[in-house]
């Protein structure tokens, strides 16, 4: 059984990567602007079975190599950390861009949106770190099988990263046209998402709790 503080952190680390302006975001939102909300949906489709396969590969070898070297689980954290840091800069940044701002696509079938959310979520560098350097330090040899709780901690990074992009998909026209006449709301997210992101970074740096070994 998964800790409370393991599936609270995941559900974290999950909102604020899927706030964070990226392939998938600016894919579905753009899908969803030009082709509607029927195409953001089937587009999510692909994007949530990516998620699975990020899941399935990295719960099938990584925890059990991380649970054996403690040294690995160290770097692992310290990768992870400055990753996060990175999100956060590229949310604050000077220069960066909406993923809402329309763009000009072509009319696609529901089978390529479905193949090109998939793809587009597995070529994501967001979601392979999260799988291979986040979600694992939120493991606890102690609180039970380290594989079941590898398949429920991916479960609470799905649930909410499927849940934020549904809403995503289903508001985007509308947030579009609200961004579009109240420009400093943009600014607002970055900044806090950027924070929110920061501070996570350096909680995960500083963690004092000792290499997880079995």
């Amino acid at each position: 059984m998964i800790s409370q503080h393991g599936a609270t952190g995941v559900a974290m680390v999950a909102l604020g990567m899927v706030l964070t302006p990226g392939p998938n975001m600016v894919y579905l939102v753009s899908r969803s602007i030009t082709q509607g909300r029927r195409a953001g949906v089937v587009s999510l489709g692909g994007v949530a079975v990516g998620f699975l396969c990020y899941l399935l590969a990295a719960n099938l070898g990584l925890s059990a190599v991380l649970v054996a070297v403690p040294e690995l689980y160290t770097a692992v954290k310290l990768a992870g950390a400055a990753y996060l840091l990175w999100l956060a800069w590229q949310a604050v940044r000077p220069g960066g861009s909406s993923p809402f701002a329309p763009r000009d696509l072509p009319v696609d079938s529901s089978r390529r949106l479905f193949t090109m959310g998939l793809m587009t979520n597995l070529l994501n560098p967001k979601i392979a770190v999260m799988y291979l350097s986040l979600i694992p330090q939120f493991i606890d040899p102690e609180a039970g099988n380290v594989l079941l709780q590898g398949f429920a901690l991916g479960g609470v990074q799905i649930a909410v990263a499927v849940s934020v992009n549904f809403c995503i998909v289903l508001a985007a026209g509308t947030i579009a046209v609200f961004l579009v006449r109240h420009p400093a709301w943009l600014r607002v997210q970055r900044y806090v998402m950027g924070t929110a992101l920061g501070v996570l970074a350096v909680k995960l740096a500083t963690d004092s709790a000792p290499a997880r070994t079995s």
